[in-house]
């Protein structure tokens, strides 16, 4: 080791321009972390096997990268990398090694983090939240697209060190904190720990990997846990788990609750649908009210857009200005994405993930429709890694989605067929339902029978590829605008 730090010493003269973990994306001047089945391992990462990135090593550095972070225990023995070793930065986890990067960047910064997690709208309440407080003047760094896991978070931290930019250009950090292990959020703590904690809602989701709800409760509780001294937790005062929080918020400086049903600091008050793909409430804060008209569908919207507007006061920012910027955002790409086409039928893309809470929101605020509707088709993947349960989650799922009031209702690959049979349980008929086995199989048949007035909902599991059924639609027809 010593005579690798030696031969590697000229490499801490040269000037990074960015990071990568992709072989195939590595641009000349990043430095590239070779990752290995025993980093995925070792962290939390879900998938039963992963690519070795060493033997990329050669490809990175040919294509320009600056050097190579890489697994001491995988370079060892290896004659292929043995021309390469003045270039190799070794490391017993290059994980670690590249959170470490990540944290040293956060604390070198040292201005305000808002970490955003929740079983559903997570994505949402981040653009939301980063929205708002871009609005106000504020250089808002943001979490790339749903970067969240233990490789996402660090990412979207060195993006203040990448591609030419400055950690000075940057004013506040929000970051999205996804879970899909025990003791996932408090890593993400420890490297970029919030000032401003949000929590959107507890779910049954990952219960393959997590056990239980209340593992998943306490799990996110992390969040909590690991925020600042004297920082600010902003908890969902309708779900109640979230709320229960405020027992691990003893260190916080301030609390904010926000709820659409239930007693809040920051509430909605009178909230209607305004057509399809908005919602209009009265934003009510201790500091005053507002009027919003949110152009997003459905309540699990207001209440993102509650949570973002909670973050948003921590920061001093007025509920006038709040209530602007939230009337000006939008829907995060495939998260409720409203889609009009020129044939008179409507689409509300959420085909980015799925689980029952998040499926029942959205299926419910379809079902409400809107002004012109005439049909109300949802399409639902199956949802993934909900364990022993997944069966009788969709059959329960089914049965709430047929109580809603749809006219049709199409379930796609694996448990899509217990969504089926829940409804049909429920009084749907055989010919308001179906079942496909994977999505192309479902694109086809809608793309032969949608009609003007149908509003459409497709949603589903990124592992079921619902956003298939969204583009074969898109190929179809032409869309308005």
């Amino acid at each position: 080791m010593r005579a690798q730090a030696e031969a590697a010493r000229g490499l801490f003269d040269k000037e990074i321009s960015g990071f990568s973990i992709d072989s195939r994306a590595v641009r000349a001047g990043e430095l590239f972390f070779a990752l290995s089945p025993e980093d995925y391992r070792r962290h939390c990462f879900t998938a039963t096997s992963f690519a070795d990135a060493h033997r990329f090593v050669p490809q990175a550095l040919g294509d320009g990268a600056v050097a190579a972070v890489a697994r001491a225990a995988s370079v060892e023995g290896d004659e292929e990398l043995r021309p390469f070793l003045d270039r190799l930065l070794l490391v017993d986890d290059v994980i670690d090694a590249l959170q470490g990067v990540a944290r040293g960047t956060i604390e070198a910064w040292g201005r305000p983090v808002v970490g955003i997690t929740g079983s559903a709208g997570k994505t949402t309440t981040k653009d939301l939240t980063a929205h708002v407080l871009g609005a106000t003047g504020r250089r808002v760094l943001r979490s790339r697209k749903n970067f969240n896991n233990e490789l996402g978070v660090a990412l979207s931290v060195l993006q203040m060190e990448s591609d030419g930019a400055r950690p000075s250009e940057f004013d506040v950090a929000v970051l999205e904190m996804g879970m899909s292990m025990p003791g996932e959020i408090a890593r993400h703590c420890r490297v970029a720990p919030p000032d401003v904690a949000v929590l959107t809602l507890v779910a049954p989701v990952h219960l393959e990997f997590m056990g239980s709800v209340e593992n998943i409760a306490a799990g996110k509780a992390q969040l909590v846990e690991g925020m600042k001294a004297g920082g600010t937790a902003v908890l969902n005062a309708d779900d109640e788990r979230v709320l229960a929080m405020r027992a691990k918020a003893a260190h916080a400086g301030r609390i904010i609750t926000y709820g659409v049903t239930h007693e809040a600091d920051v509430r909605a008050v009178g909230v209607e649908t305004v057509g399809v793909g908005a919602s209009r409430f009265t934003l009510k804060t201790p500091d005053g009210e507002a009027l919003v008209t949110l152009p997003m569908h459905g309540r699990h919207n207001v209440s993102n857009a509650l949570a973002a507007a909670a973050a948003a006061l921590s920061f001093g920012v007025g509920v006038e200005e709040v209530a602007a910027a939230l009337s000006t955002a939008a829907p995060s790409e495939k998260r409720g994405e409203v889609l009009r086409f020129r044939s008179g039928f409507t689409v509300v893309d959420d085909s980015y993930n799925s689980n029952p809470r998040s499926l029942l929101s959205m299926a419910e605020a379809v079902a409400q429709g809107g002004e012109g509707v005439e049909r109300r088709i949802v399409v639902a993947g199956e949802m993934l890694e909900l364990g022993e349960e997944g069966a009788a989650l969709h059959r329960e799922a089914g049965r709430d989605i047929a109580g809603f009031g749809v006219d049709v209702l199409w379930g796609v690959r694996g448990l899509g067929r217990e969504l089926i049979e829940g409804a049909r349980a429920a009084g749907m008929s055989e010919a308001a339902t179906r079942f496909f086995e994977d999505s192309d199989a479902a694109a086809e048949a809608l793309v032969g029978c949608v009609r003007p007035g149908d509003l459409v909902l497709v949603k589903g599991s990124r592992g079921v590829h619902t956003e298939k059924v969204v583009e074969a639609l898109k190929e179809r027809y032409e869309r308005e605008g």
